[in-house]
């Protein structure tokens, strides 16, 4: 399997841990706000083994507590499965980033014991999703992919990245009733200082959700999950 690179350590992207973060290119979903551009178009220009990250995780257990596996779309590449369970034979627990568009490569992951965390994006309402997709039928598998991570994960959260116009009141309200009784819902504002997939996007509109409109998304989310938090 082929990396974009690794983050030797982050002490953000694997809640509770200091973890690596391991980089997979590609993704199947078209966000215009993408901070990973070049992750997401798959030409990211570095790239290294998975066996090379392998080797720099053997070196550094007893620093690392956890591996977080990010992307782009880390389920679209067929070497997950080999890599978590290459992750999980030095002893780290594995955090998976996803966007939840394949419901079946998380479910296998969780039988198989190969995922400890699971971090999966929602980006708007299930049902509005044309700005970051062009499959109609992606909510029936972004469902899918809540209620197996909700019934099965050892530990998980949902995430949404709050951006105008994409993200409203009615929108956050919407996605915390979808995910009812979940455990951890964070909201995420969107950072205006990165170069997005589309490189328009800060130029076309204003997409900045201040302060006072995240803890009104927070309030507005809180009763319907156990744990909401702004990031």
């Amino acid at each position: 399997m082929i990396l974009a690179g690794l983050q030797k350590n982050s002490f953000i992207d694997f809640p509770g841990k200091i973890s690596c973060v391991l980089f997979v290119t590609g993704c199947n979903f078209i966000c215009p706000y993408c901070h990973n551009a070049d992750l997401a178009r798959g030409d990211y220009p570095a790239r290294i083994e998975s066996t090379e990250a392998i080797d720099f995780l053997k070196s550094r257990r007893g620093m690392l507590e956890g591996v977080a596996i990010t992307g782009g779309e880390p389920t679209l590449d067929s070497g997950l499965f080999n890599l978590c369970r290459s992750v999980k034979s030095l002893g780290y627990p594995v955090k998976l980033d996803t966007n939840g568009s394949r419901p079946g490569v998380l479910r296998r992951l969780l039988d198989q014991q190969l995922v400890d965390f699971i971090a999966m994006d929602i980006k708007a309402p299930l049902d509005d999703y044309h700005p970051f997709c062009r499959n109609h039928q992606i909510h029936e598998r972004l469902a899918a992919s809540i209620r197996t991570i909700m019934a099965s994960s050892p530990a998980y959260e949902f995430r949404t990245t709050c951006a105008a116009p994409f993200v409203n009141e009615a929108g956050i309200e919407t996605i915390a009733k979808t995910i009812a009784g979940a455990a951890c819902y964070v909201l995420q504002p969107f950072n205006r200082r990165a170069v997005c997939l589309d490189p328009t996007f800060n130029h076309r509109q204003d997409p900045t959700i201040f302060p006072e409109a995240m803890q009104r998304f927070k309030s507005l989310a809180e009763p319907f999950v156990k744990r909401c938090m702004i990031r």
